[in-house]
Formats: C-alpha cells, structure tokens, sequence
C-alpha cells in the first residue's frame, strides 16, 4: 500500500493494491474529528491531487475511535468578525465538499460513531455511505442548537436524497438518528457491524460495475417537495416550529425554512442562498450566544476528566422524590446503587418510578431488568459499608443532617466520599458532627434528575482536592455536568432564583395575575414563569429554601407564600398552589391586574441579574464563564442570552444599573445594586 501524507498533518492518504484510495482523518492534537480550516485545506490539497490521478475509489474514514467527524471546528466560530468573513468561509467549505461530488471515481464514506453536522454534509458529497450499527453511532444536523442550519451544502443534499420532511425533521430538531434509523430513510446505503465496514466496503465496490438503481422517495416526500405544495408544508412546519421556539429569540429554523421555501432549479444559486443565510445567522447574537453556551458546556464537562477513580458503588439515604430520582438515574448510567429509607413503602415507589424510566430510556426487557437489578432497596442500610459514595439526600433541616452524619461515619469505608444534596445548607454547618470533614462534599442535583443537566459539585475550604475530583467525576460519568461552587448560602442556582421568584410572588401579593407574571419571563426568554416554577418546585420547599436564605441573606419571606403553604396548596403536587391543577397538569391563572410588562419584567429579571453580579464578586464560583455556564443550565436562564454576566454585558452595565437604582428607589432596599455592577462597568 502506498502512502502519501508525509505532507500533511490531520490527513493520512494510501492507496491499496486494488487502486483504493483511504483518506483517513485523525486531526492532530484532539481527540476528536472536526472540520477545522487547516482539516479542510489540507483537504483541499488531497483532492487537486485526486484529481489528475485515477483511482479505482476513493474512501473517507476516521482514524479516531470516538467516531468520524463531530463536524466544524466550533472554537473556530468565535473568530467571525463579519458577514462577509462567514460567507467567504462558508463558500470554501461549499467548493471543497463540491470537489468531492465532482471527483470521477467512485467515493465512500465509511462511518463509525458521531458523524455530525459538517462531517454528515461531508460524507452526503460522497456517492455512497456505510455505516456501523453498534450503538455509539449517530448521524445528524445539530446546527440548529448552535443557533444556526447546515451551510456547506447539506441542506440541498439531504433534502435531495431522503425528501424534504426527512431531511427538514432532522435539521430543525438537531435529533441525531442511528445507524439503522438512517439506513430505513435512505441517508446512509448500508448498516452494518463495525467488524465488517471493510468487508461491505469491498462489496459495494465489487457491485460498482453494474450500480443499483437510485432509490426512489416515498411518495410523501415527492409530494411535500413539490411547487405548489411547498409553502404549505413549510406552513405547517413553521406552525409546530412557534409552539417551541420564538422566532425573536431562535431565528435560524425559520430561516431554514425560508431558505427552503426559495430554493430553485438553479443549483448555484441555491448554495449562494444557504451561504447566504448561515452567514446572516452565525454573525447574528442568538449565535454567538448560543455558541458560547455550547463551549461553556464544554468546559464543565472538562470539570469531571480528571485522573481520579471514580466512585463505582453509590448508596444514597433518603428514599424522597429527589434522594429516589438520584438512585434511579445512577443505576440507569450502570452504577451499583443502594437506597435507604425507614419506609418500606418510599423504597417501593422508588423502584415503580425506576422500572418506568428504565422502560421509557432502555426499552429492551433485558437492559430493562439489569438496570433494575443494579438499584436495590436497603431499609437497613448495608451498602453503606461497601460504598464509595454515600449521597445524603433526606429533608433540608440541617440538625437532621448532622444526626444522620453521626450514624452514617462510624460505618463508611475510609476512603468514602460523603456527599450533600442540601440545596441551600453551607456545608460549613453541617460537617461539625464528622471526624473527617475533609472528605464531605455537596452534590447538589435539581429536580427532574432525568431532565436537569446541572450538578453543583460544593466544596468547603478544607474540602479534599481528592474527593472533589472524584465526585466531579461521577457527575460527569452519569451524563451530568459538574459545576464547582464555593460552598455558601444557596450556593449559586438557588441563590440567583431566589430573588427572582420571590419578587414574582410579591407582584402577585400586589395583585397581578400569575399567568402575566409568568409570560413576562417567557417573553425575556426564560423556558418556564417563576410562579409556574415555583407550582412545579413545591411551595413548601420554596418555603422552606427562602426561611433558610433570610436568615444569611437580607430577604423576606412573602405572607403570600407563608398563607398557600398553611392552606395546603402546594403547588402541582397536591392540585393547588399559585394555579390550579386538573389530573393532566393544566392550570387557570389567577385573576388580576395588568401592569406595563417591561415593569413586570424588569422587576424580576433585574432581581436575578443583581444576584448574579453578587455571586460573581464574592466568587461564589471562579469565573464568569463557569457562572454564565451554571445559570444556564441550573436556571434555564436564556441560552440565547449567553448567561446573566453576558446579558449586562450586551445590554449594557450603565443602563441595567440605572434601572436597578430607580427600582430601588420605587420599591426599597431589595432592589440596592450590589457593589460589584462598578466592577462590571469597570471592565
């Protein structure tokens, strides 16, 4: 086999004794495929060679084994000052992945693991595409989550080859599809076990002499691609688009629509469109936020890769809703678990919630029953002597804590790690019942487990470097995200909503309507109103969280709050709270008045972001990175705002400060700026 690549860094090109060309990408440096500028030009290179010569096929494959290509260099985005710099950008990747459909030879993409975004548009300019159909394999458009659609000619060409509607599903939900998924719509030729891509490379080769027919597209999506039928299937999508992302907020599906809608005969013009419009889109603020929500995600992943073991046995005590989904989804990421609780019949409705979710997420009986298998009811607590971690998970009360901490240390292995999911406690209060504090850390999850992807990982000043590495760890094995925090009142999530939702409750004392409340947040860009969230937490736990913060904070708890709680209404749970609940969760709103929303608005978001500046000066954690990145995804704050720190900085420090200051003095001493906006401003 003849090698050719000693002039290429990320490229590795041999061509076989059957006059095979394998262009293998392994970019140096990562361990990760994408489509960097210097990938795409040493490729650009490759095929101006592949072009005078001619080869039986060429072949495109990854050297990695994490998969083919996760797509474009997104790090590479942050350096797009202009339109302009975009489509010059964009229109090279277009040419080159052009070059590869134009090349004379047959060409193959041979597909393992993530082939995502620029590497699936990469592998459609191939004639033909293989695929492994081992679990780890997952093909799609995840552009649409960047703020963004695919730009170097995967629009036209998914379209062209699996149909609009196919193709359409898959760019506006960013959903990635399996091996076997992909190859029943027609976007991949053949799906196959790993262990055998070359063998059915050799026989699509051997088949080449006399090709199969083009597959023809299902009637469906003949018709939606019409002319005249067009406009109105991109109507109706656009319809289920609105009910989940708001046009002022999240352009690119719409614009993916539009593009679509426009596209013509002329080809040339159609790729000049799709240039066009990811140009408009990566350069808009919805992009760049979004983009950077994506690196800050990406950087607490990094939080939990560390060297340390990770904890491989859990035992969590408290059989609750909270201490129950944490058990549940850790025996769902293959983690050994056991449960502890007094009542027999909690541990019972554990593992009914379990087999459900197992169920939904596994589907297949036996990965269904070994997940059940690895979650065990343990009244009596033995899986404390063989954990790793043990999770405390039981009622906010910090007395209750320490008791349970006597008990639990005496049996714990030495090397165990101890861990808190108090969601407002310092950690300070709670290990002076504990011989070695070192070795408590907070574990703080937030409810729905299964939804939630933030962790706040909280530690003491003595905490172990050992067991913070290694908690981080765990939370990142399980498919979560590591957040270090300081530990401190609140620590950080709930400490920046607590203001946001008591002002909330307050405006409702005053008289407005919940549900105007609630759209108020929405419109700013927030997934759910703080009176809903507040119906969704549990009123008694809201209660309970502001109490605690009022002692450490300069806060009052609002009599609204304090009558609901004695009244029994709870919120969701028990049918009643701000709203009102029937059997399938709908709620009425409250009667009340209407006030200008941007007052609405400003009085609660103003609240959360004097907070958030707070956390940043006290450095409740290290950076503004890491705080953008743990309100985001803890809070639901706006991705498409970047993080609270981002948004003051696109709105303005001075403006949103005079603002605040003007509140303040309105509605009093809640609304006082905290020190660290001149800092802000400062920089």
């Amino acid at each position: 086999m003849s090698n050719d690549s000693s002039r290429y860094r990320h490229w590795n090109s041999e061509q076989d004794a059957a006059g095979i060309v394998h262009l293998t990408l392994d970019r140096a440096g990562s361990s990760t495929n994408s489509l960097s500028r210097e990938v795409l030009d040493e490729l650009d290179l490759l095929l101006s060679g592949l072009e005078e010569t001619t080869p039986r096929a060429v072949v495109i494959r990854s050297g990695k084994r994490s998969g083919f290509i996760a797509g474009a260099d997104v790090h590479e985005f942050t350096d797009i000052g202009t339109v302009e710099e975009a489509l010059q950008l964009i229109r090279r990747g277009q040419n080159i992945l052009a070059r590869i459909e134009a090349l004379g030879v047959p060409t193959v993409a041979l597909i393992h693991g993530f082939c995502l975004g620029g590497g699936l548009e990469l592998a459609l300019a191939c004639r033909y595409r293989i695929a492994s159909d081992d679990p780890g394999t997952r093909l799609g458009f995840p552009e649409i989550l960047l703020g963004i659609h695919p730009g170097f000619g995967g629009t036209l060409r998914s379209i062209r080859l699996v149909g609009p509607l196919a193709a359409l599903e898959m760019m506006l939900t960013g959903r990635t599809l399996s091996a076997r998924q992909a190859k029943k719509i027609g976007l991949v030729d053949y799906a196959v076990p790993e262990r055998h891509l070359d063998n059915a490379l050799l026989a699509l080769l051997a088949l080449l002499a006399a090709p199969p027919a083009a597959r023809q597209l299902p009637l469906r999506e003949r018709l939606a691609g019409l002319p005249l039928t067009r406009s109105f299937v991109a109507y109706f999508l656009e319809r289920g688009v609105a009910r989940k992302a708001d046009p002022r907020h999240y352009p690119a599906p719409y614009a993916l629509l539009d593009l679509w809608r426009g596209f013509g005969r002329d080809e040339a013009a159609n790729y000049a469109a799709e240039a066009e419009s990811v140009a408009l889109l990566i350069t808009g603020s919805s992009a760049r936020n979004l983009v950077r929500v994506f690196l800050l995600q990406e950087r607490l992943k990094s939080q939990g890769k560390v060297d340390s073991d990770r904890p491989r046995a859990i035992h969590v005590v408290g059989g609750g809703v909270m201490g129950g989904d944490i058990a549940i989804w850790c025996a769902l990421q293959g983690l050994q678990v056991t449960i502890q609780d007094l009542d027999k019949a909690r541990l019972g409705q554990v593992m009914k919630r379990g087999q459900l979710l197992f169920s939904k997420i596994l589907k297949e009986r036996r990965a269904v029953e070994a997940a059940l298998d690895r979650l065990v009811p343990d009244p009596d607590g033995h899986g404390v002597l063989r954990a790793d971690l043990v999770i405390e998970a039981i009622f906010e009360n910090a007395d209750a804590k320490r008791e349970l901490y006597r008990q639990l240390e005496p049996r714990m292995r030495p090397e165990a790690i101890l861990a808190s999911n108090t969601s407002s406690i310092p950690l300070e209060e709670l290990a002076g019942s504990l011989s070695r504090p070192e070795r408590l850390v907070g574990l703080h999850f937030f409810n729905p487990v299964d939804k939630m992807q933030l962790v706040e990982v909280v530690a003491m000043a003595d905490t172990d470097a050992t067991v913070l590495a290694r908690a981080a760890a765990l939370v990142l094995a399980i498919k979560r995200l590591p957040l270090p925090v300081r530990s401190s009142p609140g620590f950080l999530v709930n400490r920046i909503l607590m203001p946001y939702m008591m002002e909330a409750v307050t405006l409702v004392e005053e008289g407005l309507a919940p549900a105007l409340i609630d759209r108020a947040a929405t419109d700013f860009g927030m997934p759910m109103g703080p009176i809903r969230l507040a119906d969704a937490v549990g009123l008694d736990i809201c209660l309970s969280v502001a109490r605690i913060f009022s002692g450490h904070y300069a806060t009052e708890v609002p009599a609204r709050l304090e009558e609901l709680v004695a009244a029994g209404r709870l919120g969701r749970k028990s049918g009643r709270g701000f709203y009102e609940y029937d059997r399938h969760h709908d709620s009425r709103a409250v009667s009340g008045s209407s006030p200008p929303p941007a007052e609405v608005s400003d009085r609660i978001m103003l609240r959360m972001l004097n907070e958030a500046v707070a956390c940043w000066r006290e450095q409740v954690v290290a950076d503004a990175g890491l705080l953008d990145g743990g309100v985001v995804f803890g809070c639901g704050f706006a991705p498409f705002r970047g993080g609270p720190l981002q948004y003051i900085r696109d709105a303005g420090p001075e403006l949103l400060l005079a603002r605040l200051s003007d509140l303040a003095q309105r509605h009093g001493s809640r609304f006082t700026p905290d020190p660290g906006w001149k800092d802000l401003i400062k920089q």
